[in-house]
């Protein structure tokens, strides 16, 4: 088995854990999972983790991501895309050009409050189950960064889509939520693309029906943003055990090997360094 990364563009229609459950079956191995949820109605890049490909879940999950997305004036769901019930409505619809104003005014670090129907943890609840049972949810602001947005282009009339580039943990319906209410106006999220996440882009994704062994990116080529840090053989057994081994570098994280072999994610405290996340085949 070759443990590494899958680019799995994800259609729209289907959960993200479905992709899992086809990659397993297409694989034939349980050692699976996504990287970051994506809407049922979104599609673009999914990362998914084939073995030990599976513990990069937080370090994947961390990176900025790139999306397209159209949001209908005119109208808020509860969802806030098109999935949910209508809660109100506007005969109030920004010009273009308001709306390229706001998205220049939506740029930059700021604090976002998830949406109700969303897979945040509400007292070991998921937010969108106590939201379906017509409860109250309250959900804590994150911080989040949006490095770009623009409006890309008119789809018809109210509806436009846009292209937004931002940290890990933004939640583009509260992006449509927000820059709408900016406008004096409402909308709904009607589709979701992403197409960047991190390197990996949804141009080079793969059909989680068609995927094979082939598609996986082994875990040396999957980290080739980390620099590469090689220790003496001596020191094998040292890092096999978890024990701390001295390294002069300042990397806050990098690939760790030893006699050629790579054994995971590195960081140094104290000018020792650990395995932070454990990849070495067995």
């Amino acid at each position: 088995m070759v443990s590494g990364i899958l680019n799995i563009y994800k259609p729209s229609g289907i959960t993200s854990s479905d992709v899992v459950g086809i990659v397993r079956k297409k694989l034939g191995i349980k050692a699976v999972g996504h990287m970051g949820t994506l809407d049922p109605i979104g599609e673009g890049v999914l990362l998914v983790g084939v073995g030990k490909g599976t513990r990069l879940f937080d370090y994947f999950l961390k990176k900025r991501k790139t999306y397209e997305a159209t949001f209908l004036f005119g109208a808020e769901t509860d969802t806030l895309d098109r999935t949910g019930a209508v809660i109100k409505t506007t005969t109030v619809v920004p010009s273009q050009q308001e709306i390229e104003n706001a998205c220049k005014k939506m740029i930059g670090a700021q604090s976002q409050i998830p949406p109700a129907y969303s897979a945040k943890s509400v007292g070991g609840v998921r937010a969108y189950a106590l939201a379906r049972q017509g409860k109250e949810v309250s959900l804590r602001p994150a911080n989040i960064e949006i490095y770009d947005m623009y409006l890309k282009e008119a789809v018809r009339k109210n509806e436009y889509r846009f292209v937004i580039d931002c940290s890990a943990g933004t939640y583009i319906r509260s992006i449509c939520r927000d820059l709408t209410y900016s406008t004096g106006s409402l909308a709904n999220m009607t589709s979701i693309k992403r197409v960047k996440s991190g390197p990996y882009e949804a141009s080079d994704g793969v059909n989680p029906s068609e995927v094979s062994w082939s598609d996986v990116i082994p875990l040396e080529k999957a980290l080739f943003e980390l620099p590469r840090v090689d220790f003496p053989v001596e020191m094998f057994k040292k890092i096999s055990n978890g024990v701390g081994v001295e390294c002069s570098e300042q990397f806050s994280a990098f690939r760790m090997y030893c006699d050629g072999i790579l054994f995971g994610i590195g960081s140094i405290k104290n000018g020792l360094a650990k395995i932070s996340v454990y990849l070495k085949e067995d």
